[in-house]
């Protein structure tokens, strides 16, 4: 029997096959690279909110290299040329451990969204960071006040004085930084960055607390609001007397009666004792004290401040408070206007039963004497007398007229006492 013959070139694929298997598994094995360092980055993305053109705004970012083994950042590309980075120098080798900041600038130069991505390129992989903004024509950041200033306060104590901050624009306004320069000053508010809606407000509070006595300045700042708040403030170390407010304006008040506004006294730097007032002018005066009033340092009394024309017009004076306080003639400055008041009577009565084609109108000083007011008939049940006098007590009577002009008895007095 013949014996089958073994083929010469099958133990030739069978080792070719071995070698390709190897081959490939070596191949995939190269391609496993070793573990690398990853760089981390404490912002994913950036939102500048609305900044005017013209002007920028920067936000902090911070990589960190927690690994064992140092990273190097080749290159970045940002896809909007509205966005830039500061303090950032390439290439930038992040040893194990070390961290790097830098800063990410929003130049508007058009209005409007802009947005897109920063990328950065290193050894370890890539990182990107989401960016936006709003280009704006006009400011929309507006403060409460232009300026603050504190009235004097004891060194050692200490003041505060808010700054609200409203979006008066039509899109989302992001405060990312608020400063605050200049010595014994602080700042309390919400966190940062906050984002504000169209006529959504924020409330920022300066405290004044003086190490000296002197004079303090300094400023409230919003970057990218371009708002810029002067401050300022004296501490002592004397006794004062302080007024609160400052000056009172009673604005229209009826002559002959009187019109009160509260003040407010406060003891500051040590206890205050005021001796007597004054008053520049009969109309105004100081109500609800005796003299001696002593008030304990950091203590307050309320008092009254009385307006009582005399005149018609504008009238203004002083009040003033003698004491032993470093400033011991404290001084309310006054003014208010005096006006005569107007009065009107109105008076009504049942309707006739008659025929009738109006009715006439009588007044008097009392009821033995009327005169009557009215020119022609009155076809209403209702009559307004406009020429009466204050503090005068009026009466009234009525009669109806039919077509042949016979006029009726006089109905019965009504009275009016006019205030």
């Amino acid at each position: 029997m013949r014996l089958p013959q073994q083929n010469p070139q099958r133990p030739f694929f069978a080792i070719q096959s071995l070698f390709a298997a190897l081959l490939f598994s070596s191949l995939v094995l190269a391609s496993v690279p070793a573990t690398a360092a990853q760089v981390t980055s404490n912002q994913t993305q950036l939102h500048f909110g609305s900044i005017v053109i013209g002007q920028s705004e920067s936000l902090p970012v911070t990589f960190t290299n927690p690994e064992k083994s140092s990273v190097t950042i080749s290159s970045m590309i940002s896809t909007s040329n509205e966005f830039s980075v500061q303090g950032l120098k390439l290439p930038l080798i992040l040893g194990a451990g070390q961290t790097a900041t830098f800063n990410v600038v929003f130049a508007p130069t058009i209005g409007g969204w802009q947005g897109g991505d920063l990328t950065f390129i290193s050894n370890a992989g890539t990182i990107y960071i989401r960016i936006g903004g709003v280009g704006v024509g006009t400011e929309s950041l507006k403060s409460s006040t232009s300026s603050l200033g504190f009235a004097p306060v004891v060194v050692g104590s200490s003041s505060t004085l808010p700054v609200v901050l409203t979006n008066s624009g039509t899109t989302g306004f992001v405060i990312a930084q608020a400063q605050l320069s200049g010595t014994s000053f602080s700042l309390t508010g919400p966190s940062l960055p906050i984002t504000l809606q169209p006529n959504q407000s924020a409330t920022f509070d300066v405290i004044f607390k003086p190490g000296t006595a002197t004079t303090f300045t300094g400023s409230f700042v919003v970057p990218n609001g371009s708002l810029t708040i002067p401050i300022s403030g004296t501490g002592i170390t004397t006794s004062q007397l302080l007024l609160n407010p400052a000056a009172v304006n009673f604005g229209n008040v009826d002559v002959g009666t009187t019109s009160t506004q509260p003040v407010t006294l406060s003891a500051s730097g040590g206890a205050v004792t005021i001796s007597s007032s004054a008053s520049s002018s009969s109309q105004f005066a100081l109500q609800g004290a005796s003299f001696p009033l002593t008030i304990a340092s950091g203590q307050s009394v309320s008092l009254n401040l009385a307006f009582t024309p005399s005149a018609n017009g504008n009238a203004s004076g002083t009040v003033s408070l003698a004491s032993n306080a470093s400033d011991s003639n404290a001084q309310e400055a006054l003014s208010g206007v005096g006006i005569t008041p107007t009065y009107n009577v109105t008076v009504s009565w049942s309707a006739s039963t008659s025929q009738v084609t109006g009715y006439n109108i009588y007044r008097g000083v009392s009821t033995s004497s009327y005169a009557k007011l009215n020119s022609a008939l009155n076809p209403s049940t209702t009559f307004t007398d406009s020429n009466v006098t204050a503090g005068q007590t009026y009466y009234y009577v009525a009669t109806a007229v039919n077509s042949t002009g016979q006029e009726s008895p006089y109905s019965t007095p009504v009275q009016a006492v006019v205030p």
